[in-house]
């Protein structure tokens, strides 16, 4: 899968879901379990695209991002992946927040906000929340490029 290919679909819920979800769950451990149960979510990550230039610096878990082919000018398709459980989990919330989004909107979008509003920086530790938030930056660097080819 590389630029140039269509991205394949998705059985993630939307961010609304995730974050009613999340508020149904009693305890941590719960909200954490249902973390790795959205990574299992993923759709499986081609094997070539597993190199040195998709990893994502700053995260203590290997994980790599390439983009994928955009269905239209001006949105950004993404994928990735970790060999982290938990990490795999938090790229399912990014990829229900960004994937397919416009490249204006990932810009623009508080991702603190909505990850306050998760409850997630009280409960990762310091190199995970490091680790999502170069997540973010790469898919905002994506964004970037998305808008700078379209306008």
């Amino acid at each position: 899968m590389g630029e140039s290919g269509s991205p394949p679909a998705s059985s993630l819920p939307d961010f609304g879901r995730i974050l009613k979800n999340f508020g149904l769950l009693a305890t941590w451990e719960d909200r954490y379990r249902y973390v790795i149960e959205l990574g299992r979510k993923l759709p499986a990550f081609p094997e070539e695209s597993r190199t040195e230039d998709n990893l994502v610096r700053g995260c203590s878990s290997r994980v790599w991002m390439v983009r994928t082919g955009a269905m239209q000018p001006g949105v950004v398709s993404f994928a990735a992946d970790s060999d982290s459980h938990l990490v795999k989990g938090l790229i399912g919330i990014l990829i229900s927040l960004f994937d397919r989004r416009g490249a204006e909107e990932i810009i623009k979008t508080d991702i603190r906000g909505h990850f306050e509003r998760l409850g997630l920086e009280k409960h990762l530790s310091a190199n995970r929340t490091n680790g999502f938030y170069s997540m973010v930056e790469k898919i905002r660097r994506f964004a970037v490029e998305e808008a700078v080819q379209t306008s």
